[in-house]
């Protein structure tokens, strides 16, 4: 009785599958399932929950550097090659020039005549700057030019010219001279002469100073808490990228009396640092290993920096050239920065 009871049910749920659609049938399928899932997990949650202790996760510090540079304020030294074939220019042009009468640059009796006459008596050369030279006496034929000689320098050929413009002023004779006339005479000439390309820092060897090497880029270095030589450089903070980074890093460090501007959004190097001994962060339940610094590129236009009030622990800065960093940094240091830095 039984037995036939089952097979009529099992007959009937054929029949009523076969009437279904296949759509359907996968739905009461997923019901079931989503159900028996349902009774399971009603049934673990009962159990006490199990809490399994995640391992530290090795990583490194991030911080932003930034390479602040003053850029040259004058020309760059030439080199004695240079000077040597600038010279020859010269004197090559005014060889050339030479066998035209001084009539054809002036008019006869005319001032600038008359200066020309009184210069040439005392020179004895049209151009005196590079070199006395006679082309029409004995020693014509001696126009070498010899390797060192003191007209190929900038600085003297500079001097002989504004010995040149000065013109004395005439005085009656036997008329007293007036010391403050003569003074501010003398101050007249001094002012066309052009300001020296060394300057005092240079001579007493200051290296906080922004007024040295004229003709060289300057970098900033700052000794931090440890004593090691570095550009400035910090930790970013949150979601900080490293622009942002490198703007807060130079106020933080030398100050807000320097009037800079951050190249770019795209570092121009990185250094990686292994410290001695890793150091746990259990906060943030990392393993620190080392730190990991990005170099963004800076300009400074005006100011100096100001450590008085810095917040990274700072001691000491230094503006130096590219050959002035390698000594005081670590070597690995340096040949990670080494390709960031300009030849001049």
């Amino acid at each position: 009785m039984i037995a036939g009871q089952r097979s009529a049910r099992q007959l009937a749920s054929r029949s009523v599958k076969d009437n279904i659609c296949i759509s359907c049938r996968e739905t009461i399928s997923r019901r079931g399932y989503a159900s028996a899932v349902a009774e399971a997990s009603a049934v673990q949650s009962a159990d006490p929950p199990i809490v399994q202790a995640s391992t530290p996760q090795l990583s490194y510090q991030l911080r932003a550097g930034v390479v602040l540079s003053r850029p040259p304020v004058l020309t760059r030294d030439l080199h004695p090659f240079e000077k040597a074939y600038f010279l020859y220019q010269r004197r090559l042009n005014e060889r050339l020039a030479l066998p035209f009468t001084r009539y054809f640059y002036y008019k006869p009796d005319t001032p600038e005549d008359i200066e020309w006459k009184r210069k040439i008596r005392e020179r004895k050369t049209p151009a005196h700057e590079i070199g006395t030279y006679h082309a029409y006496g004995k020693e014509g034929w001696n126009d070498e030019l010899l390797v060192g000689a003191q007209e190929s320098e900038p600085e003297w050929q500079r001097e002989s010219l504004l010995k040149d413009s000065f013109v004395p002023k005439k005085r009656a004779p036997g008329a007293e001279v007036d010391p403050a006339k003569e003074k501010k005479e003398q101050q007249e000439t001094a002012s066309k002469k052009p300001m020296p390309r060394v300057t005092e820092a240079d001579l007493a060897g200051d290296e906080k100073s922004l007024n040295r090497k004229l003709s060289r880029t300057l970098y900033l270095l700052v000794k931090g808490p440890e004593g090691r030589w570095s550009f400035p450089q910090d930790l970013l903070i949150g979601r900080e990228n490293l622009h942002r980074a490198a703007e807060r890093v130079l106020v933080q460090s030398a100050g807000i009396n320097m009037n800079t501007w951050v190249v770019g959004n795209v570092p121009i190097g990185h250094y990686e640092y292994k410290f001695p001994k890793a150091i746990e962060n259990t906060p943030a339940n990392k393993v620190e290993l080392g730190e990991k610094v990005w170099f963004m590129k800076a300009r400074i236009f005006a100011g100096q920096a100001d450590l008085s009030e810095n917040k990274l622990g700072l001691r000491e800065f230094k503006w130096l050239a590219k050959e002035e960093i390698e000594p005081i940094v670590t070597m690995k240091y340096w040949s990670s920065v080494r390709n960031m830095l300009t030849e001049r």
